[in-house]
Formats: C-alpha cells, sequence, structure tokens
C-alpha cells in the first residue's frame, strides 16, 4: 500500500533541499524524522512536515498499518516558480536577485526497499 504527500511553492531552492532527501530516500519513517529533527538545515524542517503528512494520509488509508514499517519509497524535489526581484546597485543599473520556490513529494510504502 502506498501513500503520498506533497508541499509546494515552498520557499526553499531545490538545490538545498535534494542533498537531505537523497539521504533519507528508502529509509524507515521514525529514522528519518529522527534524523531530520537534527539537522540544522530548513530543507529538513520542510521535509520532515511532508513525511509526517504522508505517514498521516497513510494511517487514514489504512488504520491497520503501523507508522513504524512504513518506507519511504520515493522523494522528489522538483522546482517551482521562480520569483523575480530587483535589487537597485550603483549608477542607476539594477540587479535580478532570483528567489526560488520548490515542490516536494513523498511517496510512502509498506514493503522493504533495497537501497542502491
Amino acid at each position: 500500500m502506498e501513500s503520498r504527500a506533497v508541499a509546494k511553492y515552498i520557499r526553499r531552492s531545490p538545490k538545498k533541499i535534494r542533498p537531505i532527501a537523497n539521504e533519507v530516500r528508502s529509509m524507515l519513517v521514525s529514522d528519518a524524522v529522527a534524523y531530520l529533527e537534527h539537522l540544522p538545515n530548513m530543507g529538513a524542517v520542510n521535509l520532515r512536515r511532508v513525511i509526517l503528512s504522508a505517514s498521516a494520509n497513510a494511517s487514514v488509508k489504512n488504520p491497520d498499518i503501523s507508522t513504524d514499517d512504513l518506507y519511504i519509497k520515493e522523494v522528489l524535489v522538483s522546482a517551482g516558480p521562480v520569483l523575480k526581484r530587483i535589487s537597485p546597485r550603483a549608477r542607476g543599473r539594477a540587479d535580478r536577485v532570483l528567489k526560488r520556490t520548490s515542490h516536494i513529494s513523498v511517496v510512502l510504502t509498506d514493503e522493504k526497499i533495497k537501497k542502491g
């Protein structure tokens, strides 16, 4: 049985979230949440929220399933829309500031996943 959760328009660059997502892929949900709680990155906070949401979706879908038996099958971090802002520079010029957003998608399963 699979369950999923998606968080969209997160104000964090996908480049900063992807390395964290690669670390928790195919881990147990309880281990991944414990790992993400102790990381200093703000991307870890966002990823942890999505994983907890997916596990809650799984428990609603099938009340018999335990969240300790769930594995992270898939974690996708894709780029969202880019907010373009202007920063004033010297001599009447302007620089563009790109504020990137991301979409995080997590799929959980109750089947054991081989790493690698």
